[in-house]
């Protein structure tokens, strides 16, 4: 039957993806450290939704920000965002319940759960707490309409309800942060018999309520917590003005409009109708929750058993033709190079900039910064060259969600160090991952020798670990050019730039993505094969959406693998061509890859842009071509690879549900099957 609908919503969407998360924790053959990992994952997926996309649609209705919806869609939005959370906030509860739980149990941990301390840890429950605890409690009294108290964002609470002692008056209620940087969410206490055993600090405190409030009976106590707007606004500013707005808007995000009241559950009712008159919360505030909230703590749950419960991830591999040739500049002179991360190591990218930091022929370095590592080593090879007389531009992105803080203190270090610094430009982020290196020409030599880097995801040593990304190394002139370009606009020397390969937002690169698109539909309107494969984050563009319908009905095949938001509705008599695969494994899928078989003369691209309007409209992104024919068909075997995966991956029907891929051929984990695939090409 055809949807009435032509589109997904975004939010909607991302609540498919993150329920896919959900469903890695149910996953029986997987350690169960691993499937925990899933599980704080997803409480750490969905905070950050509610900071971003729920407040953003809060805005909406309370009219205090600008957005293509209506007060009222914004409404309907939410109501149903709010029944999808609660369905999954109770099938989380049962997974972790039914499933996590019990095979702690069978590897001998257990976690307290709703209970008071055994005898045998009742005198180190209360011991600790009076030493390590009750030093940082700081309860309050709460009373109706009761202004005065701020709850902090992303802290967790304890709302607790007594009565004085021997008298019979009215409930009295406190509030109270549990600390969070004291003591750790979760405690281990002694071994007995074999078991570990390991408690919430919620319960620690909970088990000492008596005397926290001494000539108090205490009814009952329950965990609360809020989300905040932690989405920062600014106008179109630039330098100096833009870095010191950023620092006033990143004070103001821990006291953002409220998005989301998160409550226990198994409160009475008329318990939390005093909590949201005291707090005044909204009911379309109200978020079910359980006895323990904040769970992507549980990332942090301690492992007595060590690494046998913990999934084993291969180690990155070296690539012998980089290491026997020794000089970065030498190797990229002789052949582009493909380097596939977490599979081969980010290592090859900090010796490309140390040797460049080092080398007497290099004039100049460039690159863009959208997040980077905590003490990277990729900004401390900058500095190097900068100390050793290397002129260094970096572009820094401040508009980096969540990362504004970490990208302004390294901007400052990086300016302290000599490096020319230019900031966001206003109105647009920039999230293109490219560099350069500029080299003095060799004598007697034609051309310059100098080298690009284009990449798929962030210049980044931690996240290339566990993002699965792609990136090239080349020395062709014509990409170093382009490059360059880019870098001529973003130093706001080439206002309406032309490039020769790359794909540029907000220049050529939707024209072209049009082009691509159509030359498909000419072949399979012309009875010739019509293929497209596209790799990415996230599909939201309504006009690139329309594009694939269009293709689909002409007789095009495409296979969309898809990580997260998927607005595109398949199984539709417009879309009966397309098939969405989403993989979700050890390793976050982050790489772009655009194909197009073109009748054989296959085109392939890598992008930094996913196709959300926001990466083709808003923002200077990039997609390079694969020039080289072997490095071309390697990428293009680790797509089929990963269309072929039968173990982890769902197709996404027309109801966004994740119905796990399952057939009769031998099964393909496709991140296992593609570091094997990698293995071999070395």
């Amino acid at each position: 039957m055809e949807n009435e609908y032509r589109y997904f919503k975004r939010d909607v969407s991302w609540l498919s993806f993150n329920y896919r998360v959900l469903m890695e924790a149910e996953d029986a053959s997987l350690p169960v450290y691993e499937r925990i990992k899933f599980l704080s994952i997803y409480s750490s997926n969905m905070e950050e939704f509610y900071e971003i996309r729920v407040a953003e649609h809060r805005g909406v209705i309370l009219k205090k920000n600008y957005a293509e919806e209506s007060s009222e869609e914004a409404e309907a939005t939410l109501a149903e965002i709010t029944r999808e959370v609660n369905r999954q906030q109770r099938e989380f509860q049962r997974v972790f319940r039914q499933s996590i739980l019990p095979e702690l149990e069978r590897q001998h941990i257990h976690l307290y759960q709703d209970s008071r301390p055994l005898p045998f840890h009742e005198a180190f429950v209360r011991d600790f707490f009076n030493e390590e605890v009750f030093p940082f409690l700081s309860p309050v009294m709460i009373q109706k309409d009761d202004i005065r108290t701020f709850i902090r964002d992303k802290r967790l609470y304890l709302v607790i309800r007594m009565r004085k002692k021997h008298a019979e008056t009215d409930f009295q209620y406190a509030l109270m942060k549990i600390p969070f940087s004291k003591v750790p969410r979760f405690i281990e206490l002694p071994p007995h018999e074999g078991t570990f055993y390991i408690m919430f600090i919620d319960d620690i405190i909970r088990a000492n309520l008596p005397s926290v409030f001494p000539g108090y009976d205490i009814d009952s106590c329950y965990n609360i917590k809020i989300s905040r707007d932690a989405d920062i606004y600014l106008d179109d500013e630039t330098g100096a003005h833009l870095v010191e707005n950023m620092r006033k808007k990143l004070k103001k995000r821990k006291i953002g409009a409220l998005s989301r009241f998160m409550y226990d559950m198994a409160m009475p009712p008329d318990f939390l109708d005093f909590l949201c008159q005291a707090f005044q919360i909204a009911p379309e505030d109200l978020v079910m929750g359980v006895r323990y909230n904040n769970l992507q703590d549980l990332a942090k749950l301690p492992n007595p058993r060590g690494k046998a419960l913990e999934q084993e991830t291969p180690s990155p591999m070296r690539v012998p033709y980089l290491d026997e040739t020794g000089s970065m500049f030498q190797a990229v002179k002789g052949r582009d190079v493909f380097l596939h991360f977490p599979y081969e190591s980010f290592d090859y990218l900090i010796r490309l900039l140390m040797e460049a930091a080092f080398d007497p022929k290099v004039e100049e370095i460039k690159v863009t910064q959208y997040r980077v590592a905590e003490n990277s080593a990729v900004i401390n090879s900058l500095i190097s060259a900068a100390h050793n007389g290397k002129k260094v531009t970096v572009f820094v992105e401040l508009k980096a969600r969540f990362d504004e803080e970490n990208n302004m203190s390294t901007a400052e270090r990086m300016e302290q160090a000599g490096i020319r610094i230019i900031y966001s430009i206003p109105g647009l982020k920039v999230h293109a991952k490219v560099a350069v290196i500029l080299r003095k020409k060799e004598s007697g030599a034609d051309e310059r020798n100098d080298i690009a880097y284009l990449s798929t995801g962030n210049f980044n040593e931690k996240t290339a670990r566990i993002y699965s990304d792609m990136a090239l190394l080349t020395s062709c002139p014509e990409l170093v050019e382009d490059v360059n370009r880019v870098f001529a606009l973003l130093e706001g020397k080439l206002p309406a730039p032309t490039f020769r390969h790359l794909l540029v937002a907000r220049f050529n690169m939707v024209p072209e993505l049009d082009r691509l698109i159509a030359r498909e539909i000419e072949h399979a309107e012309a009875g010739r094969k019509g293929c497209i494969i596209l790799k990415m984050n996230g599909l939201h563009d309504t006009h690139m959406i329309d594009s694939l319908y269009r293709a689909s009905e002409a007789g095009v095949d495409i296979d969309l693998i898809v990580r997260g938001i998927c607005c595109l509705v398949p199984d539709q008599p417009y879309s009966r061509n397309i098939r969405i695969t989403r993989i979700v494994d050890m390793f976050l899928e982050h790489a772009r890859v655009w194909y197009f078989y073109n009748d054989g003369q296959e085109a392939l691209y890598l992008a930094s842009a996913d196709w959300m309007r926001r990466n083709l409209s808003r923002r200077i992104e990039t997609a390079f071509p694969i020039l080289d024919p072997d490095i071309k068909r390697q990428i293009i075997d680790i797509l089929h690879i990963q269309l072929q995966d039968n173990v982890k991956a769902c197709w996404i029907d027309a109801h966004l549900q994740n119905i796990p891929k399952r057939n009769d051929n031998p099964p393909v984990r496709s991140q296992e099957a593609i570091y094997h695939y990698l293995k071999e090409q070395l």
